[in-house]
């Protein structure tokens, strides 16, 4: 016997194609949905970091996972990762300010009684003035700022790389330690910054924006100024500088944020 032939498909219409796909689509988006919601209520349940801590403010399993990328990046950092820079004429004429923090607002602030204190071994502790600072070779960097808030704008700063700041004063054994830490004079504002980042080719000490000396509301006298990282570590109004091999307090990882917070 011959066998039966199969019957043509009937070739579906241009509005069942729609409908299946639209179906399709939506199944999709719901298991993902739904994927995504259990992920979300089972973080949302999940233990809290201890207070008091390095770091705080959110889940474990989120700071866990915030530390290895830490790690990640780390392993394949170098001075060779250098941010985009651009010509000056491309720099904000005025570059926004988003944070007091630290700043003493409410309190008046004499830049000429400044200065920086470096914390050496045996509570030893270096005194730098401005102008000692300023004697040292400049350097300007003009690149893209980036925050941890979404907003980003290309300013101009200038200052001493801190590398060179590190060898003028004689301070190369410190960063054969693991981390830099450093605060603004009233303690308020802190950061924790590896080695490798605090001392990278385009990290700065920085006492100009835009052609200008440093304003008050953007850390005058001297500021930090580390474009391979997000806004909230470059710490306006250096007061201290503390070398380690354990991680310093950091203000916006206390809060829940990421520690190493690079780019």
């Amino acid at each position: 016997m011959s066998k039966q032939a199969k019957k043509p498909k009937k070739e579906l219409t241009i509005e069942q194609k729609i409908n299946r796909r639209n179906f399709i689509s939506f199944a999709s988006f719901t298991v993902l949905a739904g994927g995504a919601y259990g992920g979300w209520r089972w973080l949302y349940k999940s233990p809290e970091e201890v207070a008091g801590g390095i770091t705080g403010g959110t889940r474990k399993p989120l700071r866990k996972a915030l530390n290895k990328t830490e790690l990640f990046f780390r392993r394949v950092f170098s001075d060779n990762h250098l941010v985009k820079t651009y010509p000056k004429e491309l720099a904000v004429k005025g570059a926004r300010v988003n944070s007091d923090i630290g700043l003493e607002a409410k309190k008046k602030f004499d830049p000429a009684t400044w200065k920086l204190q470096v914390v050496k071994k045996g509570g030893e502790v270096l005194q730098v003035s401005l102008q000692e600072i300023m004697a040292l070779p400049k350097t300007e960097i003009v690149y893209d700022f980036k925050c941890v808030e979404g907003w980003d704008e290309i300013q101009h700063w200038a200052g001493v790389k801190f590398i060179d700041f590190i060898k003028h004063f004689k301070l190369d054994e410190y960063i054969k330690m693991e981390y830099l830490g450093m605060e603004t004079p009233d303690k308020a504002y802190y950061v924790g910054l590896d080695m490798p980042s605090a001392i990278h080719p385009q990290t700065l000490l920085a006492y100009e924006m835009s052609g200008k000396p440093l304003q008050l509301q953007h850390g005058a006298p001297l500021r930090l100024i580390i474009p391979v990282k997000y806004g909230i570590k470059n710490l306006k109004r250096i007061g201290t500088i503390t070398f380690s091999n354990t991680r310093p307090r950091d203000y916006w990882a206390e809060e829940g944020y990421d520690y190493y917070s690079g780019l």
